[in-house]
């Protein structure tokens, strides 16, 4: 028995089966993100199922990525082989799985940093660049980099101006800064952040701030699962296409 014929949509139609405008549709055409239509007698474009599966593919990614990072990710699962596209998903899943170890890690540098703050320091307890770059795993040019932009505050020893002593207060701030760059974020937003710590009234926001990262990236994850069933029509789509051996 044959197989029914394929059904055609023009651009209005695959637009309104997804929630997108004419001119997404449009648009995600020209970026390669859905395969180019083909054109009917009349010059109007005809979309069939794999248009709508590639649609869906790139709306869920959006879900899962946000729009920028799936523009740039879908084109690659629509025209490359089953094994490339498998293996980007593989790698979605590992970095996320990597930023969410980062974020975690920093959570608890905050809470040690914090907890260790409380502690009676001497000066005998203070560390040289070296010494503390070594024990937050970081370049001693890091911490002359949030030195510059005043994320840390060593004392200046007064016989030379270029040796630096780190006492609790910027033990204190360079673990909280270093824990906040290992969760991705940035100085200017770090710089608010330990502004905040240095009036009393941080700490508790850094940490929900981790946190939210924290809750962001599980919902990506879930996000990416849901985009998996989509991607799964477009290879099978494409596997049961490819010739048999």
């Amino acid at each position: 028995m044959p197989n029914p014929p394929e059904e055609s949509l023009t651009t209005r139609g695959l637009a309104a089966r997804v929630g997108y405008s004419v001119q997404q549709v449009r648009d995600l055409e020209r970026l390669g993100v859905i395969p180019p239509a083909v054109r009917a007698a009349n010059g109007y474009r005809q979309f069939g199922a794999s248009h709508l599966t590639a649609l869906r593919v790139y709306r869920a990614m959006a879900a899962a990525l946000g729009p920028v990072p799936a523009r740039a990710l879908v084109p690659g699962l629509v025209a490359g082989t089953v094994a490339e596209a498998a293996e980007r998903i593989d790698v979605l899943h590992a970095e996320l799985a990597a930023e969410r170890a980062r974020v975690k890690e920093a959570l608890r540098a905050l809470d040690v940093a914090l907890a260790e703050a409380d502690e009676v320091f001497t000066a005998e307890d203070a560390l040289s660049i070296g010494e503390l770059a070594q024990a937050l795993g970081v370049r001693p040019s890091a911490l002359r980099h949030w030195e510059r932009e005043g994320l840390v505050r060593p004392v200046r020893t007064p016989t030379t101006a270029a040796s630096r002593t780190y006492g609790a207060t910027a033990i204190t701030e360079a673990r909280i800064v270093a824990a906040l760059r290992a969760g991705g974020y940035g100085i200017p937003a770090i710089s608010v952040l330990i502004e905040r710590v240095r009036a009393r009234s941080g700490p508790a926001e850094v940490r929900d701030v981790l946190a939210a990262r924290l809750a962001d990236l599980t919902r990506r994850s879930v996000a990416l699962l849901a985009a998996a069933g989509h991607v799964h029509d477009l290879l099978v789509d494409r596997t049961d296409a490819a010739p048999a051996d």
